[in-house]
């Protein structure tokens, strides 16, 4: 594998610290990641991108570039920037695409409020996203409640963790205790929370149906069959009627004629909280390997 570490600078002076996985040489029944949509994985609040390090090796191994990254706000990234809007989300994403110089169009694969980026991206920029998978993300309701929700959990971590296993047991992987940032008096969180608060004032305040409406590419919507995303949400979003992407290199039909379809595919993990990722990596890539090879024989 050939990583390449480094960071992005956004419009707004936003450091984004991402890193640039590339698949090892492909064997005669892989297709080399030169001839793959690249995979952007982003994960959700108050995470960091080496949650998705289960399921790395699994995705170089299908013969994927992958590239991950810290939202702004979070872990390496810069922790006060100066605009925490959905908007500012998908600015870094566009960012990241034409800073790194990726071919596009590319693969999202968000959880959370990562996978909420996700679409909102493919939904103002359809050019830039072959297909989307979204894990225990969605348009949703409002929530007013939510910065106070988020709120009393950011304070129930008992910080600084005494240590390494401590914060592993309270948060439930290890996984997000290698996001902390070890210092002399023990583990920190490496965000601040009014920053955590401001990334979903967004949410309390509004859905985003008419922008999951105008997602023009194929979808997989993943939810944990023990997780928080409610099953109503992901069956609204399958039956939402949504106009189809056209493959890259397909000639344009004349006069253009739209092609209105659900395109959404769904999938319940079993054994799986809110952070399927985590809880059932190599679940979560079977479905994955499954909706990607789909889309490339179609």
């Amino acid at each position: 594998m050939d990583t390449h570490t480094g960071n992005a600078t956004t419009p707004d002076g936003t450091r984004l610290a991402y890193r640039d996985h590339h698949a090892p040489a492909p064997d005669a029944e892989t297709t080399p990641d030169s001839q793959r949509p690249p995979l952007l994985l982003m994960h959700g609040l108050a995470g960091h991108m080496g949650e998705w390090d289960d399921m790395l090796p699994l995705l170089l191994a299908d013969g994927h570039r992958v590239i991950t990254y810290d939202a702004r706000g979070h872990g390496a990234s810069t922790r006060r920037p100066p605009d925490m809007t959905r908007a500012s989300a998908v600015r870094d994403v566009t960012t990241l695409i034409e800073e790194l110089s990726l071919p596009t169009p590319v693969t999202l694969l968000g959880q959370s409020l990562g996978g909420h980026t996700a679409f909102l991206t493919a939904a103002a920029h359809p050019h830039l996203v072959d297909s989307l998978i979204l894990v225990e993300a969605g348009p949703a309701d409002p929530s007013p409640d939510l910065p106070a929700e988020i709120a009393a959990w950011l304070d129930s971590w008992p910080t600084p963790f005494e240590s390494f296993s401590s914060a592993a047991a309270f948060l439930g992987h290890e996984a997000w205790a290698r996001g902390l940032e070890e210092r002399e008096d023990g583990h920190h969180p490496r965000w601040h929370r009014e920053t955590m608060l401001a990334a979903v004032a967004d949410l309390a305040a509004r859905a985003y149906w008419p922008e999951w409406a105008r997602v023009a590419c194929p979808t997989l919507v993943v939810r944990g069959a023990k997780g928080t995303m409610r099953e109503a949400e992901m069956t609204r979003m399958a039956r939402t009627t949504r106009r189809a992407q056209p493959r890259t290199g397909c000639p344009p039909q004349s006069p253009p004629q739209p092609q209105l379809q659900s395109q959404t595919r769904t999938a319940v993990i079993e054994d799986a909280g809110h952070d399927v990722h985590l809880d059932q990596p190599r679940r979560l890539h079977a479905a994955v390997r499954t909706f990607l090879a789909a889309r490339n024989t179609t």
